[in-house]
């Protein structure tokens, strides 16, 4: 009876070597972990997705790793597993840790990315499994174009009052003018009036001073006559 299971084992175990041998018995399970959500700033202009995968009673070799993103009607292959655009897309491999590198980030680059593992020399239904995906929100475009908004309406308010005051400035000044030249021109007259009258009086002034000098020339030779007369007496 011992011998009997000892054969019945060693049947079994060839059995088994014959169907992994055909692919039967194939026992080679992946899975794959994404992280649900990723958020960031295009500004940053490149982002890595990561992607960790564990395998089971696989072999040795290196697996195909597969990109696909998902949008909200279609489905783009991306990695499968060359890149199709390696300036957009470039995968990152270094053991059981994946990075997708996405460049020249802008917000339609928002979408569900998911990453796949295949080990391609198994025939398991479970060495081929991808992950839940990881949703990617890219802002900071919108950011930017409300920046860029702002700033051009505080450069047009600006504008708008400089060019405001200067039309209140232009008619305050039109308004005015007539009553400041009529100001103007009374003090003008005013000062004039002021002017000529000191005019006036230096003018008396000099014609009573050589009036005085006048007569005082006049009488000189009379007092010189009396002068004389008095001296001969």
């Amino acid at each position: 009876m011992a011998s009997f299971n000892k054969l019945k084992n060693l049947l079994i175990l060839a059995f088994d070597w014959i169907l992994y041998g055909a692919g039967v018995a194939d026992q080679c399970q992946v899975t794959v972990t994404q992280p649900g959500s990723q958020q960031t700033d295009s500004s940053m202009t490149t982002v890595s997705l990561p992607c960790t995968f564990s395998a089971s009673g696989c072999s040795s070799s290196q697996p195909q790793v597969l990109w696909f993103r998902y949008l909200t009607n279609t489905h783009q292959d991306l990695c499968t597993p060359g890149c199709k655009d390696n300036q957009k897309y470039k995968v990152h491999s270094s053991g059981d840790n994946i990075l997708l590198e996405i460049k020249a980030l802008t917000v339609n680059d928002s979408a569900v990315y998911i990453c796949g593992i295949a080990f391609s020399d198994s025939v398991s239904p479970l060495s081929k499994q991808t992950g839940d995906g990881t949703v990617l929100t890219v802002t900071g475009s919108e950011k930017q174009h409300s920046n860029g908004k702002l700033i051009s309406m505080i450069i047009v308010s600006s504008l708008l009052f400089l060019y405001s005051s200067a039309v209140l400035t232009s008619f305050v000044v039109y308004k005015l003018k007539p009553k400041l030249l009529k100001k103007y021109g009374k003090d003008q007259t005013t000062e004039n009036c002021k002017i000529n009258s000191g005019r006036k009086v230096f003018q008396a002034i000099a014609q009573e001073l050589q009036k005085q000098r006048y007569a005082r020339h006049c009488q000189q030779p009379d007092d010189l006559e009396d002068d004389t007369v008095y001296q001969n007496r």
